[in-house]
């Protein structure tokens, strides 16, 4: 028997605010109306798949379908050309949030080198807008206005980059209550436990020399960088659960019959949390200037592109989104314990605003992302309707947000809790 969604918040000893059933019959009226749209949206970008920073197609497509149904858009924001935010309800014209709480549903859209779409993100896109669209509807046909803001983030480069790192950056996120998003996957998990990530290059000097004719005036770079992948090896056997190290050669010398004077490798660093992930950073430094003293070379350590933070479940939230998805026949359980499903760019929404990323079934649990067959189940016909229901769930906990005013509240007050905790 499914619950109620507003059996989902703890009581506090104070009245509370209920929607009235019909906003959320309004609701799915609406995601129900755009059905077939929201599906065209989502092949569409299927079938053209836009890489990180090149998802001019997609960014124009959601933001055209925005702006036609009255969200006031901004393109290029962030200083990214393939960003855009629209925005209904608060102070639009002026591009601001006005009185009253603010939710943000979030678009992700870029697609994986050679494998499109499986990741999924043309259904997180799909489902985003259909969201927005659905909920501004549902409210403006009350006559009482949306009574806060809705703002649709089209967020670019998720799987390389970082596009929501800039937006975050940027200060899109200022004055936001919540901000809500869901992910297709292999599991029906009411949050998604992502690691930390980083990814960091390390160089080494050496001096190069021929190895039959002046052996001896030599510093083997590559040797050094070979030393500090034993190093690393050793250093990943006492590693706690979700960090772990990976590497690569990215230059290991030009000829055979030359001592490297330059050699370096890029490493993937993942914590369990953000802070684990500065721990392992250090870590990283430490053996690399050691390895550095014990081959007379010297090195270089940099971070290459933004850090993504571990995420940070807000379960008044994702109570609520879990609830909504009920009525759709979707039971949604906890992560199994100890499981890591990658990292991405929400992390850094989720540790300055309350937030969710649901994943949401399209395929088994024997399969996985990442691979040509869930870019097949990405337009498949459970793939549609995932993200039909999620694009319900997402609007509905939107209007919680909007018209219920402990939801906003009690979800700030989780959010400080567990950062005050350190989770």
């Amino acid at each position: 028997m499914s619950r109620t969604p507003e059996a989902r918040i703890p009581e506090a000893g104070t009245s509370e605010a209920r929607v009235p059933e019909s906003v959320y019959a309004r609701v799915r009226e609406e995601v129900a109306a755009r059905a077939d749209r929201l599906w065209d949206v989502g092949l569409a970008l299927h079938r053209e798949p836009e890489t990180a920073y090149e998802e001019h197609g997609a960014s124009r497509l959601l933001a055209d379908e925005l702006e036609r149904e009255g969200f006031r858009v901004e393109r290029g924001v962030a200083g990214l050309p393939t960003a855009f935010t629209a925005r209904a309800g608060g102070n639009s014209e002026e591009g601001t949030a006005g009185d009253g709480p603010c939710v943000a549903l979030l678009m992700e859209y870029d697609a994986l080198p050679l494998l499109g779409h499986a990741c999924g993100h043309n259904l997180i896109a799909a489902a985003g807008l259909g969201a927005a669209l659905a909920a501004r509807a549902a409210l403006d046909g009350g006559g009482d206005g949306i009574g806060g803001t809705l703002l649709a983030v089209g967020a670019p480069a998720e799987e390389r980059g970082g596009g929501k790192v800039a937006e975050v950056e940027a200060g899109l996120f200022e004055g936001v209550d919540a901000a809500l998003m869901f992910h297709p996957g292999v599991y029906d998990w009411r949050w998604a436990p992502l690691t930390a990530s980083a990814q960091i290059r390390v160089g080494f000097h050496g001096r190069s020399a021929h190895p039959t004719g002046n052996p001896t005036e030599g510093i083997d770079a590559l040797g050094a960088l070979i030393q500090l992948f034993n190093a690393l090896g050793v250093l990943h056997k006492r590693l706690p659960s979700g960090s772990h190290v990976q590497g690569i050669v990215t230059d290991g010398g030009r000829a055979t019959n030359i001592v490297p004077e330059y050699a370096e490798g890029l490493f993937g660093l993942r914590g369990g949390t953000t802070a684990a992930l500065e721990e392992l950073v250090e870590e990283l430094r430490t053996c690399a200037r050691g390895v550095a003293l014990a081959t007379g070379t010297t090195v270089e350590v940099t971070g290459v592109g933004g850090r993504y933070e571990h995420f940070r479940d807000n379960d008044v939230l994702s109570g609520l989104f879990a609830g909504h998805l009920e009525r759709a026949g979707i039971g949604m359980a906890e992560p199994v314990p100890g499981v890591y499903l990658g990292s991405s760019d929400i992390g850094n929404v989720s540790t300055r605003v309350p937030a969710i990323h649901p994943f949401v079934a399209i395929m088994g649990a024997d399969g996985s992302d990442h691979t040509p067959e869930f870019a097949e189940a990405a337009a498949g016909p459970r793939a549609r309707r995932v993200m039909l229901a999620a694009a319900e769930a997402l609007a509905c906990t939107a209007v919680d947000v909007l018209l219920r005013p402990e939801v906003p509240e009690r979800a700030w007050d989780r959010f400080r809790e567990k950062a005050a905790a350190g989770l």
